[in-house]
């Protein structure tokens, strides 16, 4: 059974940095190509970014376009999300989520995910 546990949320001023991790176990993490999605208090769970299972591609949403970063760590088994020039409306549960094999490498749908993390919380006070 495949499991992602994410860890690094907390509570940032805006302008701040925070770097998440997702860790998994159960599966051949290198194998697939991981991806991060947060959900706001009230909106739907959006996708933020994906990296490739070497770690030589990554996609992102416009909106953490040169604030974000992707990487990974096969060797360990993580995912991370460096996260900079934090902003309020960044406020969010943050989940990591493992793409399914048939799935497009830039698909945002969460449909093309098939495990996830319990997510980590990302407050950016203004």
């Amino acid at each position: 059974q495949v499991q992602l546990v994410e860890s690094g949320g907390g509570l940032v001023q805006a302008g701040g940095s925070l770097r998440l991790s997702c860790a998994a176990s159960g599966g051949t993490f290198s194998m697939y190509d991981m991806g991060w999605f947060r959900q706001a208090p009230g909106k739907e769970r959006e996708f933020v970014a994906v990296i490739n299972w070497s770690g030589g591609s990554t996609y992102y949403a416009d909106f953490v376009k040169g604030r974000f970063t992707i990487s990974r760590v096969n060797a360990k088994n993580t995912v991370y999300l460096q996260m900079n020039s934090l902003k309020p409306e960044d406020t969010a549960v943050y989940y990591c989520a493992r793409q399914s094999n048939k799935a497009s490498f830039t698909s945002r749908s969460l449909h093309e995910y098939d495990y996830w993390g319990q997510g980590t919380q990302v407050t950016v006070s203004s």
